[in-house]
């Protein structure tokens, strides 16, 4: 795969993201800042040395218990150092959402813990601004809009529920380590300004600071402020301000090879945008089937049926097969199965669909929530993606090699709160 190469380069940047669509949106900001990067589909099996500027590790830990989650992490780590990363970027959600289940408040405070630990860092900050899509952090509170989070319709994701806004407090519950904050009146000052304060608040034993940010200028100067910290935490919006430390400057989209094949769009988000999205797509009048939950309980070839459909529509135009529905329909749906297993029945399903559509013969395929992400590309066994044109903020194109049994193909990963209404038909016209 092109991105593995001789030895002698140099691997400024090593991430880790924990979700698929997270790591795709992140090697977005990162390419179109200027870098040369490789994303992997979980941690690389090859011992080479990498021929990019940046590794961005995908993993499927967001829903994890915590521990599994730090081993996880913590071997991607072990593989980034390893190949000579210099500076280590921890990316979770733009909502700040993980794992929320009885006891477990959430796993990227103790995935924060572990990474500083192994990285020999006294100091981190923490950030899930990403103001392109509509995110911000101001006084420790994370925004989306102009509401709070905890007051937005992301607040109930069916997995990772995000009910409390502010970041400090979120964080504080997670971490063993004293976590501060850092507002956006010395944000405003530039990167010295930034710094200073930083130490100020490590002198008073202060170890990971929550960081405001509301526009991405405010990013481009925390970015320049960190440089020479060993970790870094953040949503995918940190990474336009990483590139310009190495004399690096935006850069045009990586152009991809020419599409070929039949259209396809996999949804199982349940988010407020996704839903929109699916709603506009079928008002349309575009080709879309809907998976019933019920019907997968009860035993019914799911799978086969909405393979039967899809092979009678396939051609010119793109069609869709979702999971995706309403809270009313997402709480009934849990109360009969739990939240997990029904999650975890909706991905394999969405997943073996996603490999019979391939069969079918779709080369360019869309897929919506990150968890199905995660299910779809570990089911048709992708290992490496190259990243291109974005539809929308932190949402590209990328391009599968030819591998194995897969056929190369164009894929587009796409959290379930990010993008245009129009996604799941007018994105495909970006790679004409």
């Amino acid at each position: 795969m092109s991105g593995f190469s001789e030895p002698g380069n140099k691997l400024r940047l090593g991430c880790i993201a924990d979700d698929f669509t997270g790591a795709t949106d992140l090697a977005s900001n990162l390419t179109e800042a200027g870098m040369r990067v490789v994303q992997t589909m979980g941690i690389p099996a090859d011992e080479t040395v990498v021929n990019a500027d940046a590794v961005v590790i995908a993993l499927k830990s967001r829903t994890l218990p915590p521990q599994e989650a730090v081993e996880q992490s913590l071997r991607a780590l072990a593989w980034l150092k390893a190949h000579g990363a210099e500076q280590i970027y921890f990316k979770y959600c733009s909502t700040f959402d993980s794992v929320y289940t009885g006891s477990q408040r959430g796993n990227i405070g103790p995935v924060i813990d572990a990474l500083m630990e192994a990285c020999g860092a006294s100091l981190t900050i923490a950030t899930p601004a990403f103001p392109a899509n509509g995110r911000t952090v101001f006084k420790g509170h994370l925004f989306v809009g102009d509401v709070l989070l905890s007051e937005s319709g992301m607040r109930d994701h069916p997995l990772t529920p995000m009910r409390d806004a502010n970041l400090q407090r979120v964080l504080q519950a997670q971490c063993s380590r004293k976590v501060g904050l850092l507002d956006y009146g010395v944000v405003r000052q530039g990167p010295d300004a930034i710094r200073t304060n930083l130490q100020t608040l490590q002198a008073q034993g202060i170890e990971v600071v929550v960081v405001d940010a509301l526009d991405n200028q405010d990013l481009m100067n925390l970015g320049c402020a960190v440089r020479d910290l060993p970790l870094v935490t953040a949503g995918s919006g940190l990474a336009i301000g990483i590139p310009q430390n190495h004399g690096l400057r935006a850069a045009q989209n990586a152009r991809l090879p020419a599409p070929s094949g039949a259209q396809a769009v996999v949804s199982g988000s349940c988010s407020v945008a996704t839903n929109a999205q699916v709603a506009h797509f079928v008002e349309q009048g575009l080709p879309a089937y809907q998976i019933d939950p019920s019907r997968l309980f009860a035993g019914e070839p799911v799978v086969e049926q909405a393979l039967q459909w899809a092979a009678t529509v396939v051609g010119s135009q793109p069609l869709l097969i979702y999971s995706t529905a309403g809270p009313e329909q997402v709480q009934t749906a849990q109360s009969a199965s739990g939240a997990l297993h029904l999650g975890s029945m909706l991905e394999s399903a969405l997943a073996q669909i996603a490999r019979g559509l391939v069969r079918l013969g779709v080369r360019q395929l869309l897929v919506a929530g990150g968890e199905t992400s995660g299910a779809c590309v570990q089911a048709l066994q992708i290992h490496t993606l190259q990243v291109g044109p974005a539809v929308a903020p932190g949402v590209p194109w990328c391009h599968v090699p030819a591998e194995g049994d897969l056929p190369a193909l164009h894929l587009l990963l796409k959290s379930g709160n990010f993008g245009a209404v129009d996604i799941f038909s007018a994105g495909f016209g970006v790679l004409q």
